[in-house]
C-alpha cells in the first residue's frame, strides 16, 4: 500500500494544526493522531446536509449557514438540494483549508465554490451568527462536534449560550444541525434548552453507510 504523504500544514487560530495528507486519490485532514475527515468516508457529512434540508425544503429562497468548509462534501450536498434562489454562507476559520479547497481538494469541490449561491467567508462561524436577517438552516460540522479536539472557543460555540445564540440566528421552525463523531446525552439537553426539539441520527462515516458511526442531531427551532 501506497504511504501517506504530507501535503502541507495548517496553524488554528487560537492553536494547534491541521495537516494535510495524500495517498493516491485519498485524501485526509489530521489533527495530531486524529483523522478529522477522509475523502473516502463522506457519507454523514453529506446527510448533516439533506437531514437538515428535508426539514423545511418547502421553503422559498432560503437562506443556509454552514460552518466549517472541510473537504465540501456537505456543501456539494446541499447545492444538490436547494433551489436557484438560496443562499449558502460558508464560514471556515482556517484560511489554508480555503487554499487546499482551491488548490489540491479542487476536484473534490467540483466547482461548488464558484456556484453563485456561494458565499464563502475565511472567518470565526460566530461572527456570521450574529448577522442577520436568520437562516432557515445552520450546519455545523465544527471541529470534531462538542467534544471538541482544536479550540477551547469551541466550547462556548456548543455551550448553552452558544447554541442560544444560534437559536436567535435561526427563523422559528427552521433547523440547526449539528455533527458529531459521537454521542452526547448533555449536548442534547443543552440543545432542548437552548429552545430546540431535537432529534439524534445515527449515520455511517461511508457513502454505503457501513463502517464508523457519527452522530448527527437535528433540532427544529421552537
Amino acid at each position: 500500500m501506497n504511504p501517506w504523504i504530507h501535503l502541507d500544514t495548517a496553524k488554528i487560530p487560537g492553536g494547534g494544526e491541521l495537516r494535510l495528507m495524500q495517498r493516491g486519490q485519498d485524501y485526509s485532514i489530521m489533527s495530531g493522531s486524529i483523522e478529522l475527515m477522509n475523502s473516502r468516508l463522506y457519507g454523514s457529512e453529506v446527510a448533516l446536509a439533506n437531514l437538515a434540508w428535508a426539514k423545511v425544503a418547502n421553503r422559498k429562497a432560503p437562506r443556509m449557514l454552514i460552518g466549517g468548509l472541510g473537504m465540501g462534501f456537505t456543501l456539494r450536498a446541499a447545492l444538490a438540494e436547494l433551489p436557484k434562489d438560496a443562499t449558502i454562507v460558508v464560514a471556515e476559520l482556517v484560511a489554508a483549508v480555503i487554499d487546499w479547497a482551491r488548490g489540491p481538494l479542487a476536484g473534490l469541490y467540483a466547482g461548488a465554490l464558484d456556484d453563485p449561491r456561494v458565499k464563502l467567508v475565511q472567518g470565526d462561524v460566530a461572527d456570521r451568527l450574529c448577522e442577520g436577517p436568520p437562516y432557515d438552516v445552520i450546519l455545523m460540522d465544527v471541529d470534531n462536534g462538542p467534544d471538541g479536539l482544536n479550540r477551547d472557543a469551541n466550547d462556548s460555540l456548543y455551550s448553552v449560550a452558544g447554541l442560544a445564540l444560534m437559536r436567535r440566528a435561526v427563523k422559528t421552525g427552521g433547523v440547526l444541525a449539528v455533527w458529531s463523531a459521537g454521542p452526547d446525552q448533555a449536548f442534547m439537553g443543552r440543545m432542548r434548552r437552548a429552545g430546540f426539539a431535537v432529534e439524534e441520527k445515527r449515520v455511517g462515516a461511508s457513502p454505503s453507510g457501513k463502517g464508523p458511526r457519527h452522530i448527527i442531531w437535528v433540532g427544529v427551532a421552537r
